[in-house]
């Protein structure tokens, strides 16, 4: 059989074959396609024509089916039900109901409404596979420009990202860590001048810049620099140095639950000690579109 004769098998003659087959009657098969007998009847003959084989026994009336066409009938309707399932996954893609959404995430994102967030969308979007991924900002910013994240929640402000388009996604504020046993802790009132003296464990500025220059910024309106006994990657890991004595730190207040029973926190009061979380993306696949509604 040549490429030529494949190309005039059409999808609508495979439904009409499988009609008759089906109806063993042609009048029948008709009405059921919505259609008069005559046209019904060309049809095979021509389909029977273009793959020069027998499909169908004929005497005053349709007998049954040859072999040949036994075996047609079977291929037809995996034909056809792989054409179903063709025309379904673009559909699903095309609306965002299958795909993948690659999602990187800061650390302090998980304590605020993230969780409910993958939860409702796993379970509204079943067939798109969500790949979590704890990253800082700015390691978020270099994967969403190599391609290998789709979407992130970020710490605005973005430095040097114009293309990264942004939408609101959370609020958060900041307050202080310090250790448990420390002597600050077992004061009633506690300002953030209180830890001037201190030694502080932050983050890398070039992973974090807007939060690190928020958290200086605070410092400095308290009337000191923060003297950095060490940087830690990720807040996780800064909490974590507090836990065990390493110094104090300023951490948002969605964390305020990590290790309680070794971190002492303190709230600040005011606006300038809150900060915003954005999602960051580039280029919108249905899925990655879906994904954004869904947080709207």
């Amino acid at each position: 059989m040549t490429s030529d004769t494949k190309a005039r098998i059409t999808l609508r003659a495979m439904e009409q074959f499988v009609a008759v087959a089906e109806e063993l009657h042609f009048h029948r098969a008709a009405a059921r396609l919505n259609m008069s007998q005559p046209p019904l009847t060309s049809a095979i003959r021509k389909l029977e024509g273009d793959i020069n084989v027998t499909l169908i026994e004929r005497g005053n009336r349709v007998l049954g089916l040859t072999p040949a066409g036994k075996k047609f009938l079977d291929e037809a309707y995996e034909t056809l039900r792989r054409a179903e399932q063709a025309i379904t996954a673009t559909q699903d893609v095309a609306a965002g109901r299958t795909g993948l959404v690659r999602l990187g995430y800061v650390g302090s994102s998980l304590y605020g409404r993230l969780p409910d967030v993958i939860r409702e969308f796993r379970t509204s979007h079943p067939e798109v596979r969500l790949e979590l991924r704890e990253a800082t900002t700015a390691a978020q910013i270099g994967a969403l420009r190599d391609g290998t994240l789709d979407v992130g929640v970020l710490i605005p402000p973005l430095v040097n990202a114009e293309d990264i388009e942004q939408t609101h996604f959370d609020s958060d504020r900041l307050c202080m860590a310090i250790p448990k046993d420390h002597p600050l802790c077992r004061r009633p009132t506690l300002t953030l001048a209180d830890l001037s003296d201190e030694p502080f464990i932050l983050w890398p500025m070039v992973e974090g810049r807007g939060f690190h220059l928020q958290v200086i910024r605070l410092c400095a309106n308290a009337g000191f620099v923060p003297k950095v006994a060490q940087e830690a990657h990720g807040m996780h890991a800064v909490l974590s140095l507090v836990a065990v004595g390493g110094g104090v730190s300023i951490v948002p207040e969605s964390m305020s639950g990590f290790q309680r029973d070794r971190i002492g926190y303190r709230s600040f009061p005011g606006s300038e000690a809150q900060f915003n979380l954005t999602l960051g993306y580039r280029h919108l696949s249905p899925s990655v579109k879906a994904f954004i509604r869904s947080t709207e």
